[in-house]
């Protein structure tokens, strides 16, 4: 264990901080005092009690979704819009100029690397499962009190779907990855939740609160990874019995989590560069190449210029959807808004501190635009291609993703509108392919982050550690599963969302105040 000196205040640019104080190190370990153990404990206690009552938990999960998306729909959704009105004023104020790590600072990663490994952690593994059937579905069931199946549902399903990846998902993000990287390559912090409120707390956030902090931090992770992974399971058991006719049993799912959890513990093994970095540029190479199939052998001239309006529609949308106020279309609201906002606040520590991680070396202004922009008009194509395929061949009298939706098996969407395109069953294979890799790099790079936090902000914890975290959060997701499905999944991510957005409203004052600071 280290001596316990005063740590250095981060709006200075001292930078000899020594990350892992208070760390100790059995077994070759390297454990932050208090927030390993204390979070380790609770995760294995809750995925043994999950499993022991299996029935009891179901039906608890089953109702706390519905009661808290119902009582904090407010409070979630003008969080958000805080979010990313406060991204902009960052992006666009003179700090914009600040760059990660200091003015001689260069990026670690090129634009590609970088901006696949954006897409992959934040929302690959729920494109592929979401991106045929949420524009269906909005379309068939729109809100605003528009008319089902009419020209303007079909706009709006793509809009609306655009409108839950977008913009205000990646403000959530970029709010803990620039507070995270700022504190940590500008002024020498640990690479944790804590260090981001440090100008706030002072030497305190090395005590009690920092710990809380980190441990709230991990919780919301691993429910947030969870639900992710169980999406994953459910569409990858679906495309198994869609190919080779495995029938999709919990103990098919189980089975699954299992064999890609081992194998996302190589890619952890492996590390950032060698293991996350390479499997994050095969996908997005697999998932541009699938983009441009589904473009190519769909209504080709119609995806461009519904891509074209949907940018217009996008930003017209926002605003009404973006209201929490007088709304009737409580099912969207509560069932789509609501869960997809506390969603990804439970998803931002393990978003944010992944996109930090890899973010050395940009300027603020460059960290905002790519990280709100780019995966935005990236999740309007998608959705557009996707989304617009499907509801082409609804009009054409094709009603195979009509009757997922329809049926509520959303985990078939994707393979239905494959089925109605050339090389079917050649591009399902492909798209099995794409979400297994997709369910890799979730869980290897969400375990590195949840490591670091509990690890105490080292950027490179040791590898028993992290096999450690990556297997229980497929441990976790298997308990959710059999606990009462894809609801649980739901109910543990709203009920981590809460609280961390409480956190993260004080973390943007926070790294308000540090920026003030800086001499630009």
């Amino acid at each position: 264990m280290r001596s316990s000196g005063k740590q250095p205040a981060p709006l200075s640019t001292t930078t000899d901080y020594q990350v892992g104080q208070d760390n100790i190190q059995p077994f070759g370990l390297d454990i932050h005092n208090l927030v390993f153990p204390i979070s380790a404990a609770c995760i294995v206690v809750f995925v043994a009690l999950t499993l022991l009552f299996q029935e009891q938990s179901a039906t608890l999960f089953n109702e706390l979704r519905p009661w808290l998306t119902t009582q904090l729909d407010w409070f979630f959704v003008i969080s958000v819009n805080f979010f990313v009105l406060f991204c902009l004023y960052i992006a666009f104020s003179r700090t914009g100029r600040v760059r990660i790590g200091g003015p001689d600072a260069k990026p670690e990663f090129s634009y590609p690397g970088w901006l696949a490994m954006l897409f992959s952690a934040g929302i690959g593994i729920g494109l592929m499962f979401f991106g045929v059937l949420e524009p269906v579905n909005h379309m068939l069931s729109p809100p605003l009190g528009i008319t089902p199946e009419s020209a303007e549902a079909a706009r709006l399903g793509i809009a609306a779907s655009a409108f839950h990846w977008g913009m205000s998902a990646w403000a959530v993000y970029a709010v803990v990855g620039l507070a995270l990287a700022y504190f940590t390559f500008n002024h020498g912090l640990p690479l944790t939740l804590r260090s981001a409120f440090y100008p706030l707390l002072g030497d305190r956030v090395w005590g009690l609160p920092g710990h809380l902090i980190d441990i709230l931090a991990v919780f919301a992770t691993i429910f947030g990874l969870a639900t992710s992974l169980g999406y994953g399971a459910e569409q990858v058991a679906a495309g198994l019995n869609e190919l080779f006719g495995i029938t999709p049993t919990d103990v098919v799912k189980v089975i699954l989590i299992i064999g890609i959890t081992a194998i996302a513990v190589g890619s952890v093994v492996a590390g950032l560069d060698a293991g996350v970095k390479r499997l994050s540029e095969i996908n997005m190479i697999m998932a541009v190449l699938l983009l441009l199939f589904v473009f190519f052998s769909g209504p080709t001239l119609d995806l461009i210029s519904g891509f074209v309006i949907g940018l217009k529609d996008y930003v017209v949308y926002s605003f009404p959807l973006s209201n929490p106020v007088g709304r009737e279309d409580t099912s969207f609201f509560h069932g789509w808004t609501t869960f997809y906002w506390a969603w990804w606040i439970a998803w931002s520590p393990f978003v944010g501190m992944f996109i930090a991680r890899v973010s050395k070396g940009r300027t603020i202004r460059e960290f905002m635009v790519c990280v709100l922009i780019v995966p935005t008009l990236f999740c309007l194509l998608w959705m557009t291609v996707f989304g617009g395929t499907a509801i082409e061949q609804m009009a054409g009298g094709y009603d195979g993703v009509r009757d997922t939706v329809q049926n509520w098996t959303p985990e078939l969407a994707l393979y239905r509108l494959l089925d109605n395109l050339p090389m079917s069953y050649l591009m399902s294979l492909v798209s099995l392919i794409l979400i297994v890799i997709f369910f890799v790099t979730s869980s290897d790079s969400g375990s590195l982050v949840i490591d670091t936090i509990t690890a105490g902000g080292i950027l490179n914890p040791p590898v028993p550690q992290r096999v450690f975290w990556c297997t229980f959060e497929g441990m976790v997701a298997i308990a959710l599963l059999l606990g009462g499905g894809l609801g649980s999944l739901q109910a543990a991510t709203v009920s981590t969302g809460f609280p961390f957005c409480i956190v993260l409203l004080v973390m943007c004052f926070s790294l308000y105040k540090g920026l003030k600071h800086e001499q630009v």
